[in-house]
């Protein structure tokens, strides 16, 4: 079974919204674990406009599943991430500016910067993922960085399977062939929803893990978040 990773990142956008501490990240991330979800993600941002570097720090005694902390490797996300010690870290190439991730890496032109970075975590037995494209040549570029994991970058998929486009899981299975024939694990991520995870999981061989936030929390607001937990993990199976 796919494990669900809930990222929590619109839950403290709500909360910056208004100041003061309503809703609570760290309750909202004990509960979706209560729910069955198999772990938290995190993706704090130098601005700290939603995950704030200390609600990384908060969340870590309290998520007993696996704990996913993404972003881009800058000097203060790679101390946050060396401090705090989660499960899996996941390298992302935002800019500063960057509404949300809107690419992967180019593990070939990136790759002596992300080979460091990767064994300093590594080094401290967290486990890597790095935010990928999917295209042969970066998922070959990735193996040679070193990383235990790669996550797809799905807003593509995403968006051509609203409009018909079966087609479009294709370079997804592709890639995940490929890392699976090169001992890389998968996980994926962006736009997926209780709307295309079954087809994309279904045709992605031995993944890993999703990591699923904006439409998690939206489909919620409608249906109920333990419920909404429950249909991931029914279509996950």
């Amino acid at each position: 079974m796919t494990k669900l990773s809930v990222n929590v990142n619109k839950i403290a956008t709500l909360r910056n919204s208004r100041g003061g501490d309503m809703p609570n990240v760290v309750q909202f991330a004990k509960d979706v674990q209560r729910f069955g979800a198999q772990g938290v993600t995190i993706h704090p941002r130098p601005d700290e406009r939603h995950i704030r570097y200390q609600d990384a720090r908060d969340l870590k005694p309290e998520v007993y599943t696996e704990y996913n902390i993404e972003g881009n490797p800058i000097d203060s996300f790679v101390k946050l991430v060396l401090e705090v010690k989660p499960t899996q870290v996941t390298l992302v190439p935002d800019a500063v500016d960057a509404i949300t991730s809107n690419a992967g890496w180019d593990t070939i032109k990136h790759k002596d910067f992300l080979v460091d970075v990767i064994a300093q975590f590594q080094n401290n037995n967290i486990r890597t993922s790095i935010f990928v494209d999917p295209i042969l040549e970066q998922i070959e570029g990735a193996k040679e960085t070193g990383t235990d994991r790669i996550e797809l970058y799905t807003e593509a998929f995403a968006h051509q399977y609203s409009l018909g486009n079966k087609n479009a899981i294709k370079p997804y299975t592709a890639c995940a062939e490929l890392a699976n024939s090169l001992g890389l694990g998968i996980n994926a991520g962006h736009d997926l929803s209780l709307d295309n995870i079954k087809f994309f999981k279904d045709n992605i061989p031995e993944l890993l893990e999703v990591s699923i936030g904006h439409a998690l929390i939206s489909e919620s607001l409608y249906l109920g978040v333990e419920n909404v937990i429950q249909m991931y993990l029914h279509k996950l199976k």
